[in-house]
């Protein structure tokens, strides 16, 4: 998928413009890059176009993840894109269902279960059917 194409599908769903949507991806992708390892969100940027991995780029000492749930994790994505927590958690939900639809393999369905269960309500719209989150 290409990054026009992926920020469409992020405006559609949150029924807002390309400018907005750019802006809740770029804050999603900042905040999952802190809450992932290093080399996950190295595997998970390789997959995206040039523009998207640079907001997944991890920061220095990023080999931990950041444990943090998904109440601090729409926080956080809130903070960053300037908009209202429910406004914060649709568009997180929004970027990870296009997410996997733009990464081949499951490599999206292997990062999201490995989160805590406090984040189904974000993420299982966005998994393969089949796939599940395990509690952690």
């Amino acid at each position: 998928m290409n990054y026009d194409t992926f920020v469409d599908q992020v405006a559609r769903r949150t029924r807002a413009s390309s400018t907005d949507a750019v802006e809740r991806t770029r804050a999603t992708l900042e905040t999952l890059a802190e809450r992932l390892t290093g080399g996950e969100v190295l595997d998970l940027a390789a997959q995206l176009p040039a523009p998207l991995q640079l907001a997944l780029k991890p920061g220095a000492g990023a080999e931990a993840a950041d444990r943090f749930g998904a109440a601090e994790f729409v926080a956080r994505v809130s903070r960053r894109a300037g908009v209202d927590e429910s406004t914060a958690r649709d568009a997180v939900r929004a970027v990870f269902t296009t997410l996997r639809e733009a990464i081949a393999g499951g490599e999206f369905d292997e990062v999201v279960t490995r989160l805590p269960r406090d984040y189904r309500d974000m993420v299982e719209p966005a998994l393969a059917p089949g796939t599940a989150l395990r509690g952690r």
